[in-house]
């Protein structure tokens, strides 16, 4: 007899976590506009680790713990002054992470992981490094939850739309869909074609711009220029061995 299928299912923001028992997912944490795009840029870049912190005074305090770590705070999309960066994925390059321990927090990203606790594993998602992470979630043989981050707990555009292109390289492997799952993937079918131009119009597309940060948008939507999956460890995500 064939195996039962796994689910494969999609939570569209943060706040609707609680309807899930994450526990018997692996869960994969998206937030496109930027943070886990610049989580996996960093990971592929040769941070030792990056540790995902949901208050700014929890990453404060980290540094009186380790001098050594790099600090970076997002809120609203703007750098919280004071900190060495944000969640740009500019400042996340060899040159400034290699061998480092940055500890983030961000306004959606971090908080979704944080509420992801329970899972049986967390993984971290982007365009960046979507072939290798759908390849690796059909090697795992259990159920997978893509987490929305959204925006303060809103649904959105761009995080749905990556959940969907996960969704088209995983569909037919012996996964069941849910109603999310199956709007995520029609979506992304809709969008595919042009990825910048369908999600330049999103809310937070335009609050980047209003920041005058479009290249971070553009440099977000790239598709597998990294292989690394970074994985949490303890208080820790670290590149998946």
């Amino acid at each position: 007899m064939p195996n039962p299928p796994n689910n494969l299912h999609v939570c569209l923001s943060p706040a609707l976590i609680p309807q899930y028992s994450v526990e018997d997912y692996v869960v994969v944490i998206v937030d496109i506009f930027r943070a886990t795009s610049s989580i996996c840029y960093g990971i592929e870049n040769g941070a030792e680790a990056i540790i995902p912190v949901a208050e700014v005074e929890e990453c404060i305090a980290y540094r009186a713990k380790n001098p050594e770590y790099l600090l970076a705070a997002e809120r609203n999309g703007e750098v919280v002054e004071g900190f060495d960066f944000g969640n740009s994925p500019f400042s996340y390059t060899k040159e400034k992470v290699a061998g480092k321990t940055v500890v983030l927090t961000t306004t959606n990203g971090t908080q979704a992981l944080h509420l992801s606790r329970r899972a049986k594993r967390i993984v971290i998602g982007s365009f960046l490094n979507l072939t290798a992470l759908s390849l690796w979630l059909k090697t795992q043989n259990d159920n997978v939850l893509l987490v929305c981050a959204g925006w303060k707990n809103n649904f959105n555009l761009e995080d749905t739309i990556f959940a969907g292109a996960v969704i088209e390289q995983l569909k037919g492997n012996n996964f069941k869909l849910d109603d999310p799952a199956i709007a995520a993937n029609d979506l992304y079918l809709l969008a595919k074609g042009d990825l910048p131009a369908y999600l330049a119009k999103t809310s937070h597309s335009e609050r980047l711009k209003k920041l005058g940060i479009e290249k971070d948008i553009a440099f977000c939507l790239n598709v597998d220029i990294t292989t690394s999956i970074p994985v949490l460890e303890g208080e820790k995500l670290v590149r998946l061995s």
